[in-house]
């Protein structure tokens, strides 16, 4: 009895240790991947996939996908070539955020383009505040992305986030409104934004425009 408890543990010690040392190797490869992007290094990047190709959506401590960071770092190539091979534009991190949703929030117009040709973003996938891609794109005068967006016409032109707020409704109440808000509220107009839509404190974008006294925001929702 003792010699078949002997050997279970035996196999069981065995077993252990082959899964450890594959859990060290991929960790290790990961951070070779990691390095790669954060260093641009394209030739790095394609020669650890062409072997390891499983690693592509392996995130860090952070949950931060390679694409992830390859948007983080706005490394173009890198984060086509990713999504040539397949990577998730889709997967978060632990904090909310995927590369779709960074890329629009964040102004990385071709990284954004090229996923919108070649992958398919999930609308129902949401920041931490609750929003999808246009909102902050729309309160950080990203211009470009916010056409990119609304032309690809798949984002929800007047999803409200976890404050009522809509692309609209941030593109003013949040903003300085000059002249670069004053065209994405141009924009979104022009594809049918809702501007009665109001948000938890009960105000509209037009409402905003007026109390911060942006008479051509005002002129343009009026109109």
């Amino acid at each position: 009895m003792k010699f078949f408890i002997g050997i279970i543990v035996s196999v069981f010690l065995l077993l252990t240790g082959c899964n450890e040392r594959e859990e060290k190797n991929v960790k290790q490869q990961s951070d070779s991947l990691i390095q790669a992007i954060e260093n641009n290094d394209l030739e790095s990047v394609q020669e650890i996939l062409k072997d390891s190709s499983y690693l592509i959506n392996e995130s860090n401590d952070k949950g931060e996908t390679p694409l992830l960071i390859a948007a983080h770092k706005n490394n173009i190539e890198v984060a086509k070539l990713l999504i040539e091979a397949g990577a998730d534009i889709n997967q978060q991190d632990r904090i909310q955020d995927s590369a779709y949703l960074y890329a629009g929030a964040q102004g990385k117009t071709e990284i954004l383009k090229y996923m919108l040709e070649h992958a398919e973003p999930n609308q129902n996938i949401f920041n931490r505040f609750g929003g999808n891609a246009l909102i902050p794109a729309a309160e950080k005068g990203h211009l470009n992305n916010v056409k990119l967006l609304l032309v690809d016409g798949k984002v929800d032109i007047d999803h409200q986030n976890n404050f009522g707020y809509t692309a609209l409704i941030e593109a003013v109440a949040l903003t300085d409104g000059t002249e670069v808000y004053q065209q994405i509220v141009q924009e979104l107009l022009e594809y049918n934004a809702n501007k009665e839509l109001r948000d938890q404190s009960g105000m509209t974008a037009l409402d905003y425009a007026m109390e911060r006294g942006y008479t051509t925001m005002i002129k343009i929702l009026e109109e």
